[in-house]
């Protein structure tokens, strides 16, 4: 694999799911037995936890391990397809049509390259 592990952005992802699941980083540590400042690193980058904490940490903030390492792990079409309609669909319609509009021309403009 050629492509490097982004820490910044999986603890960036960690963050806002911990932020949409409506804990704090304090409740979080208590709840995982890890520190707030250990959840502080781990959002930043700085730090990445064990497995077991890891799978800890993502089943307290309600996310899935696609979600968390969608960048990173080669993910099926299948699953990379899901993770988009689920964010396409949180959005007010007009921009999920903006966003379609946007999607369509892209791919009949892959089309013509073929």
């Amino acid at each position: 694999m050629n492509e490097k592990f982004n820490k910044k952005a999986v603890g960036s992802r960690f963050k806002q799911y911990r932020e949409q699941s409506g804990l704090t980083q304090e409740t979080l540590a208590e709840k995982v037995g890890l520190s707030p400042n250990y959840i502080s690193a781990i959002e930043r980058g700085v730090n990445f936890p064990s497995l077991e904490k890891l799978i800890l940490i993502i089943n307290e903030i309600g996310a899935t391990a696609d979600q968390i390492f969608t960048d990173v792990i080669k993910n099926t079409y299948q699953t990379r397809a899901s993770f988009l309609s689920e964010k396409v669909e949180s959005l007010p319609f007009d921009e999920q049509q903006r966003i379609f509009a946007v999607v369509e021309t892209m791919i009949l403009e892959a089309y013509k390259r073929l």
